[in-house]
């Protein structure tokens, strides 16, 4: 569930925490993984109408990582 913003990294990827894009990809920078980005942000632990956004964004950046 995603809210389109002029920046991705403003775009809100969990309402019930308002974690943003930004926020996940600071912490998956900083090594951070699917579980511990729940704890620090919240998100992933409400509704989870979030998870499947979230799981694909964390995929994209594994990839790039990779490349």
């Amino acid at each position: 569930m995603t809210t389109k913003t002029d920046n991705l990294d403003d775009e809100v990827m969990c309402s019930c925490s308002g974690t943003t894009r930004g926020q996940i990809l600071r912490f998956f920078k900083a090594g951070l993984d699917i579980d511990a980005i729940s704890r620090k942000t919240g998100a992933l632990s409400g509704c989870a109408g979030c998870e499947w956004d979230i799981e694909q964004f964390l995929k994209e950046l594994a990839v790039q990582q990779i490349e």
